[in-house]
C-alpha cells in the first residue's frame, strides 16, 4: 500500500527469504501435538512459551476439534481479549473491543444501494432532535434549516445553513449546522464537500452528540471513493469503545491495515479478528491474515485463510459492481499467493494448479500466466514454459501488463535450450528498450528526492496524469501496474470524483451556485491541492520501485550475455573436438496430431483469443 492496498503479497524473488516467530502457533499446529499423543501439559507449556494471543476464531477452532480442557483454558488465558492492559498512551493503537466477533454485526451503508427504504423512516440515520430546546432567534432558524431537510428540500436547507454559518450568529449550534449542512450535500450527491463537513463534526471528537452520526457517513463515502485517507489520519485518535456500531467493522479494519503498514503484525491480526464474519470487510480482513501468516512463516496457516477467502467468496452478499469487482479480486489474489506459497516451498506442480484456477477473464489471469511460465521453468518444462510467455507479451496485453521480467525468462530458457544467438539477440534488444525506460524513471525521482522537491509532489502527479505535454518512453502498461497500488488508484479516482462535483455545482441555480457553490468549490480546489501532492509522493514511491526492478533486470541481463559467452566457448570446444557429429544430426520432424486428445496447429505469428495460455513450443534445442 503503504496503507490500503491488495496486498500480493509474497514476490517470487524473496519467496525463500521468510522469517516467522519459531514457536508461532495457531489451532492446526496444536491439534497436531495433541493428535499424536503429546502430553497436554507438554503442549500446554508450548503454548505458554510461544508468547502467542490467540484469536477467538482459533479458541473456537480448538473446541470445535476436541482439544483438551487445559489446552482450550490456556488458549484463553492468552487470548487477545485476556491480553494485559497497555498503557494510556498505546490505547489508541492496541485496545480492541472484547466482544466476539459475531456480536458486532454492522448494517453499513453503501452509496447507490438505499437499505433504508421500505423502514418507514427515511431519516432513522439522524439524531433524535426531541422537542425545541433553543427558542430564540437563532435555534428557531437552525431549526427551519433543519426542517427544510427532512422535507427532502437539501438545496434549500444547505444554503439557509451556510449563510448562518457565514455569518456567525449560533456558535454554539455549529456542530449541529455542520453536521445538517454535511447531511443535505450528502443527499445532493456532493460527498467531498460532504466529507469535508462530516469531518469537521467527527474532529469534535465522541462527546459530541451528532459524532456517532457523522462517522458512519464518512466511512460510506470512502467506501465510495475508494480513498480512507482521511479516515487513516483519524481512526488511531478515536478509542474503539467509542466507534459506532454501524462502522466498527470497518474501524477495525482500517486499524488493521495501519498496524500492518507499521509492521505490527500480531496487533494488527488481533484488530482483523475482531471483524464480524457477517461484515462485509470480512474477507479483506481474512484475506490480510493470510498476508500476515505468511509474512511470520506460518505458511500452512497462510493457506488456509487464502482457501477461506477463495471459499467464502461466492457467499458474499454484493450491492453494487464495485464491490463485485473486489470480491473477484481478492479472490484471485488469494489463489495467486496460495500458488506462490507452494512455489516458495518448491512444490511446483502444486503451485501450477492453483496457477490454473486463476479465471482466463481476470485481471490477474497474465500475471499467473506468467508466474505459472516460471514455475514450468523449474520443472524443465521448457517448451510449455515459452508458450506461456508468447501469451503475456501477445498484442492482447501491451497496454495493461507491463512485465520486462518475461523477456529475463525466456531468455533463460533458451540458454537452457543452447540457442545462444537467440539469448544474445533477445537481450541485447531488451536493453536497448529498457535503458531509457530506466533513466527517465531514474532521472523523474531525483528531481524531488529532496525536503523541498517532495513538496512539489502535486506537480509530479500532474506531469503524468494530468495531460502535461512531456516526451516519455514510459509505455501505459507502466502506469497500468503503477494503478495496481490501491492508495494511487483510490486517490486518482477521488480527483476525478472532485471534478465531477465541481461540475455538479456549476449546474445548480446561480442563487446557490455563486454563495454556497463558490465556497464548496473554494474548499475542493485547496484539497485538490493536497491530494495531488499525496498522489505524487505515491507515484513517485512506484516510479523508483520501478526503476530499482529494471535495474535489478537490467543487470540480470548483462550476467546472463557473459555466461552466453562462456558456454559458447565451451560447446566451440566440444565441436572442433568432434567434427565428426557436427553434420550428423538429422532434422527432427514435428507431428502435430500426436494425440487424438488434443490438435495442434503451428503458429503463423497471429495471435486469437481462444488461442491464450494453450501456446506450447517445439523447441527442440541445440544442446549436444
Amino acid at each position: 500500500m503503504k496503507t490500503s492496498k491488495l496486498l500480493g503479497s509474497v514476490g517470487l524473488a524473496a519467496a525463500f527469504l521468510f522469517s516467522g516467530n519459531a514457536f508461532a502457533l495457531d489451532c492446526d499446529e496444536i491439534m497436531n501435538m495433541v493428535n499424536v499423543n503429546v502430553p497436554t501439559s507438554i503442549v500446554v507449556a508450548t503454548m505458554e512459551d510461544s508468547g502467542e494471543q490467540f484469536t477467538n476464531e482459533e479458541i473456537r477452532c480448538l473446541i470445535n476439534e476436541g482439544a483438551p480442557e487445559d489446552v482450550v483454558k490456556t488458549a484463553k488465558k492468552m487470548s487477545a481479549a485476556a491480553a494485559a492492559p497497555v498503557k494510556e498512551e498505546e490505547r489508541s493503537d492496541l485496545s480492541v473491543d472484547k466482544k466476539r466477533p459475531d456480536d458486532s454485526w454492522e448494517d453499513a451503508e453503501v452509496i447507490g444501494e438505499d437499505k433504508r427504504r421500505g423502514r418507514g423512516n427515511q431519516y432513522e440515520d439522524l439524531p433524535e432532535e426531541g422537542e425545541r430546546s433553543d427558542t430564540s432567534q437563532c435555534g428557531r432558524m437552525v431549526d427551519d434549516a433543519v426542517q427544510a431537510f427532512k422535507a427532502n428540500k437539501p438545496l434549500s436547507a444547505s444554503k439557509q445553513l451556510f449563510d448562518l454559518m457565514e455569518e456567525g450568529t449560533c456558535p454554539d449550534q455549529q456542530a449541529k449546522m455542520q453536521f445538517y449542512l454535511a447531511r443535505a450535500l450528502y443527499d445532493l450527491q456532493m460527498y467531498h464537500s460532504s466529507q469535508y463537513y462530516f469531518m469537521q463534526v467527527v474532529k469534535k471528537g465522541p462527546a459530541n452528540q451528532y459524532f456517532k452520526y457523522a462517522l458512519p457517513k464518512v466511512v460510506s463515502i470512502a467506501r465510495y471513493t475508494g480513498d480512507d485517507s482521511e479516515l487513516m489520519r483519524i481512526v488511531p485518535k478515536i478509542p474503539p469503545e467509542q466507534y459506532p456500531r454501524q462502522a466498527k467493522n470497518y474501524l477495525y479494519y482500517l486499524m488493521g491495515v495501519r498496524l500492518y503498514d507499521k509492521d505490527q503484525l500480531s496487533e494488527a491480526r488481533r484488530y482483523f479478528g475482531q471483524i464480524s464474519t457477517k461484515s462485509d470487510v470480512y474477507l479483506k480482513s481474512k484475506y490480510f491474515e493470510g498476508v500476515i501468516y505468511n509474512r511470520q512463516g506460518r505458511l500452512k496457516s497462510a493457506v488456509k485463510s487464502f482457501r477461506d477467502v477463495y471459499r467464502d467468496a461466492d457467499s458474499v452478499d454484493i450491492y453494487n459492481e464495485q464491490e463485485l469487482i473486489e470480491v473477484e479480486h481478492l479472490a484471485d489474489l488469494s489463489l495467486l499467493n496460495v500458488a506462490r506459497i507452494y512455489y516458495s516451498i518448491q512444490r511446483f506442480d502444486e503451485a501450477t494448479k492453483y496457477y490454473d484456477l486463476i479465471p482466463r477473464d481476470s485481471e490477474y489471469w497474465a500475471e499467473s500466466l506468467f508466474e505459472s511460465a516460471w514455475s514450468s521453468f523449474m520443472q524443465n518444462q521448457l517448451n510449455k514454459t515459452l508458450g506461456h510467455i508468447l501469451t503475456v507479451r501477445s498484442p492482447f496485453y501491451n497496454e495493461e501488463e507491463f512485465l520486462p521480467e518475461a523477456t529475463i525468462l525466456r531468455a533463460l530458457t533458451f540458454f537452457n535450450l543452447c540457442e545462444y544467438g537467440q539469448v544474445e539477440r533477445e537481450l541485447l534488444a531488451f536493453e536497448s528498450a529498457i535503458r531509457p525506460m530506466h533513466q527517465e524513471l531514474k532521472d523523474f525521482v531525483k528531481q524531488y528526492s529532496t525536503s523541498d522537491g517532495k513538496q512539489l509532489a502535486d506537480q509530479a502527479y500532474e506531469s503524468y496524469f494530468e495531460g502535461v505535454k512531456r516526451e516519455s518512453v514510459l509505455p501505459k502498461s507502466m502506469f497500468s501496474t503503477f494503478l495496481r497500488n490501491q492508495d494511487l488508484y483510490s486517490l486518482v479516482r477521488h480527483l476525478q470524483l472532485m471534478d465531477e462535483e465541481e461540475r455538479n455545482i456549476e449546474a445548480q441555480k446561480s442563487l446557490w451556485r455563486d454563495t454556497v457553490g463558490s465556497h464548496l468549490k473554494s474548499i475542493i480546489e485547496k484539497d485538490r491541492r493536497r491530494y495531488k501532492k499525496r498522489a505524487g509522493l505515491v507515484l513517485l514511491s512506484e516510479m523508483a520501485r520501478m526503476a530499482n526492478h529494471l535495474g535489478d533486470l537490467l543487470t540480470q541481463s548483462e550476467i546472463i550475455r557473459f555466461e552466453v559467452i562462456s558456454a559458447q566457448r565451451v560447446d566451440y570446444d566440444y565441436k572442433i573436438a568432434n567434427v565428426d557429429l557436427v553434420d550428423s544430426q538429422d532434422e527432427a520432424l514435428i507431428d502435430f496430431a500426436t494425440s487424438v486428445d488434443f490438435i495442434y496447429w503451428p503458429f503463423n505469428g497471429e495471435f486469437w483469443e481462444d488461442e491464450l495460455g494453450y501456446y506450447i513450443y517445439t523447441e527442440q534445442g541445440s544442446c549436444n
